[in-house]
C-alpha cells in the first residue's frame, strides 16, 4: 500500500472466496509479492523466477481444499485485483502463542493500490477468521513495507515480534 489516503473502492469491487480458475491471477499476484520482498532484502527473501507464478498459484489453489485455510480475492469488472491468504492455527510453542488466525499473504496489484482494495480484503479476512473462532489474528510484514504496516496499524494491529536475520559469515 503506497498511499496513506485511500480513494473510494472501485465501483464493482467484490471480495469473494477464490476458485480454482483464479490460479493464474493468484500466481501473477503472488509472484509480485515474492519480487517485492526480494527487492526489500535479497539476502533474506527468495527471488521470483519463471516458475514462481505457476508454482505459487498452484499452491494457493491447493489451499482451497484445506478447511483451516482460506484464500479471498478482490475482484472488479471480472479482474482479480488482489488476494488474501489466511488460516487457523493451533498452539505454537515456538512462537509462544495460543490458537490464532494467521494472515500469510495480502497483496493488491500496484495499479489498484490506494483505492481501499487492501482494506476490504483485510476486513473480509478478519471477519472470516472471527467467524471461525480466531481469538486473535497474527501476521508478519517486511520491515521495509511501511505502507502495509500503516494499513495493519489502522486496522488495530500492534507490533509484537521483530524477526532478525544473519547470513553465514564463512
Amino acid at each position: 500500500m503506497a498511499a496513506d489516503v485511500e480513494k473510494p473502492d472501485p465501483p464493482s469491487l467484490v471480495v469473494r472466496a477464490a476458485r480454482p480458475d483464479d490460479g493464474p491471477a493468484l500466481g501473477r499476484l503472488a509472484a509480485m509479492l515474492v519480487d517485492l520482498h526480494h527487492r526489500f532484502d535479497a539476502d533474506r527473501f527468495i527471488a521470483a523466477d519463471a516458475g514462481t507464478a505457476a508454482g505459487y498459484g498452484g499452491y494457493l489453489v491447493s489451499q482451497l481444499k484445506r478447511p483451516q485455510a482460506m484464500v479471498l480475492v478482490a475482484e472488479a469488472g471480472g479482474a482479480v485485483l488482489g488476494y488474501a491468504y489466511a488460516g487457523m492455527e493451533g498452539h505454537d510453542w515456538m512462537a509462544l502463542r495460543g490458537p490464532a488466525g494467521a494472515i500469510y499473504d495480502i497483496i493488491v496489484d500496484p495499479e489498484h493500490r490506494g483505492q481501499g482494495v487492501g482494506r476490504r480484503l483485510l476486513d473480509q479476512t478478519l471477519a472470516a477468521l472471527a467467524e471461525r473462532g480466531a481469538p486473535r489474528v497474527v501476521l508478519s510484514t517486511a520491515t521495509r513495507n511501511e505502507g502495509a504496516q500503516r494499513l495493519f496499524a489502522r486496522a488495530g494491529f500492534r507490533p509484537t515480534m521483530v524477526e532478525m536475520t544473519r547470513e553465514r559469515t564463512d
